[in-house]
């Protein structure tokens, strides 16, 4: 189970903020959004993006950071940097911002081990603890975790992280197994991977009666902070100090070891933010914003980060990510995890196993390429299904409910129909469905977006899908620390795109029998009466910005929320995408297993949609038959 979600501090500067500047320097790309006050209310005005530059010859992230600003400049025609930094507050004469923010994941992120007594209880709480706080998770290091002693300690010098995050055992319970995963880190004597001559931080988030022992095993070698315990009852998760001492950490030894950060940091007043930890801040306040179960992926070059805020008071909020997922650097793992059938599957024409395999590979060692056909663009896009399939699995089996603990517990329906340890995910219950990153938010047309998403997550009853318009969630992340309101102002009005309203019925039938019955009178006033099959889609023109009342009736067997064959009465937002009706059934997905007959039915579903150009799409077709 996920913590109740951990108030981030607001800061507040003293002064009205018009103009706001702010860059997210990624592993591949650095982003710079200016966001002004605009006849009262706050919007984006331009956007800059660059070339990150961690890495020779460059080695300093502000040349990137200067680059993506630079570029806001030529398009406003205004000044906003000197030799020093970005120019803050505004001047008189125009130049300047009244802030500057930034986010980063350059340089590898905050990567970290966690460690704990028992590997489904308080390893898996730490490792909840540092997800949700925007890391990657190298490894876990438990007791029963069925390494031999000189394996872990070989384990734990081989990774050299960032930080070890140290839990286990309740307040108050024995000493002795925490005090033995101590030892171990104590005899690896690990170094941090940045700052040579730096003690490695270790965060100890244990039975407060261990904490002597704590500071006699580790308070020499190592960097020892010492926070409220992860578990201080079997019953009861508390992860916000563990996250808290995480990013003041990221802050004081990561980001203060990376090339140019400390410069970077000298140009805010606000710590920056690891982009993960912003991009979930801005998941939450969304959720709380309409009230409603949020699922939120972002899709990167090498990892992908999945968000959800769930619960019947949108309590739980849990963040995973798939660090050997991702559409460039990592590209080549999605291939080796998924397989190349599970890829080839997706792809709506005949492609020989090496010609795949080879256009991954060199997607591998070009990352900055995009792809310059219309074949290759159905190809990343298929590949971008597993990834994102493979990272949803991934984050069902860590948002479950705390192991360990007996059944009596008041977290209302979440548990109705499961134990602990079950997942949280609940795909009938959810409201909204995110996607970020470029994969997604820059798809040519926006139906291929929600056809993806459809595929990889397999939505089911009513979902709301939308996507990041050009991804700037982190920055929005970081400003809600600031200006909560400025944040959701231009998240709702220039950084969601909605596309529409899925209506993915749950069940299984043969193909062709009845699924759903839509029945609704558009904007226009035409009448739509139409029954959708099994093994169909259907999408309906429903402009962004408005909604229709509309019946939809199941057929028996299929459930859209409310019952297996319960008929209800539902009102459907629009969106780019329109309304999809998905009658391609859930459990399991009715995707054929020959391959001819697997091929028509996707060609069938691309031209139901409109996903791609029609008279290309059919001359990509018929030249691979």
């Amino acid at each position: 189970m996920a913590e109740a979600q951990h108030q981030q501090p607001k800061y507040d500067l003293g002064r009205e903020i018009k103009s706001i500047l702010a860059t997210d320097c990624g592993s591949t790309t650095t982003k710079a959004i200016l966001i002004e006050k605009v006849e009262g209310e706050y919007r984006l005005i331009v956007r800059g993006e660059a070339p990150t530059t961690v890495e020779k010859p460059f080695e300093d992230v502000t040349a990137g950071a200067r680059n993506a600003i630079r570029e806001a400049e030529e398009l406003t025609g205004k000044t906003f940097l000197t030799d020093t930094g970005v120019i803050t507050p505004r001047q008189a004469d125009g130049s300047g911002v009244d802030i500057f923010l930034s986010t980063s994941s350059a340089g590898g992120g905050l990567q970290m081990m966690v460690a704990g007594v028992v590997k489904t209880m308080t390893a898996e709480s730490a490792q909840r603890a540092a997800l949700g706080a925007g890391a990657i998770v190298m490894d876990v290091i438990s007791i029963d975790d069925g390494r031999r002693p000189h394996e872990k300690i070989q384990r734990i010098r081989h990774l050299r992280p960032d930080m070890i995050l140290l839990s286990g055992g309740i307040d108050g319970g024995t000493v002795t197994h925490v005090a033995q995963i101590a030892e171990l880190i104590s005899a690896a004597e690990p170094k941090p991977r940045l700052g040579i001559g730096f003690k490695l931080p270790v965060i100890f988030a244990g039975n407060k009666q261990a904490r002597t022992y704590m500071q006699e095993i580790l308070g020499q070698k190592t960097d020892l902070r010492i926070v409220d315990n992860l578990r201080p009852v079997l019953e009861r998760e508390v992860l916000g100090p563990a996250r808290e001492e995480i990013h003041n950490l990221f802050m004081e030894h990561v980001m203060a070891q990376a090339p140019g950060y400390n410069k970077l940091m000298q140009w805010t007043p606000i710590p920056i933010m690891p982009t993960p930890g912003a991009v979930g801040l801005c998941m939450q306040t969304t959720a709380k914003t309409y009230n409603m179960h949020v699922i939120g992926v972002d899709i990167g070059g090498a990892t992908t980060d999945i968000f959800s805020v769930v619960g019947d008071e949108l309590e739980f909020f849990n963040r995973t990510v798939s660090a050997n997922l991702g559409m460039s650097y990592s590209v080549s793992n999605v291939l080796l995890e998924a397989g190349v059938a599970n890829i080839m599957r997706w792809v709506p024409f005949n492609i020989a196993e090496e010609d795949l395999r080879n256009r991954i590979r060199n997607k591998m060692i070009r990352p900055t390429t995009i792809p310059q056909t219309l074949e290759d663009l159905i190809i990343e896009q298929a590949i971008s299904r597993e990834a994102l399939r493979l990272a949803f699995l991934h984050h069902k089996s860590l948002a479950v409910g705390l192991r360990g603990v007996q059944k009596q517990r008041s977290i209302g329906d979440v548990f109705e129909q499961s134990g602990s340890g079950d997942t949280l995910i609940d795909m009938m219950k959810l409201g909204m469905l995110v996607g970020s990153g470029g994969v997604l938010s820059h798809a040519p047309r926006r139906v291929q977006s929600a056809l993806m998403m459809l595929d990889a997550f397999q939505p089911e009853g009513i979902t709301l899908l939308a996507v990041d318009s050009i991804f700037m969630m982190p920055q929005l992340g970081v400003l809600s620390t600031v200006h909560p309101q400025a944040s959701m102002e231009v998240f709702d009005k220039d950084c969601l795109i909605r596309l529409g309203t899925a209506i993915a019925p749950l069940g299984t039938a043969r193909q062709g029998e009845p699924c759903v019955h839509i029945k609704m009178t558009m904007p226009d006033g035409t009448q739509v009466d139409e029954q959708v099959p099994f093994g169909k889609m259907k999408r309906f023109d429903l402009p962004e910005g408005q909604s229709v009342d509309a019946s939809v009736g199941p057929a028996r067997g299929f459930d859209i929320g409310h019952g297996r064959g319960r008929s209800a009465k539902i009102t459907l937002e629009g969106g780019v995408a329109g309304i999809i009706v998905d009658s391609r059934g859930r459990q399991p997905f009715g995707l054929p297993e020959d391959p001819m007959k697997r091929i028509e039915k996707l060609i069938e579903w691309i031209r139901a949609l409109d996903a791609y150009p029609q008279e290309a799409f059919q001359r990509i077709v018929e030249s691979r038959q």
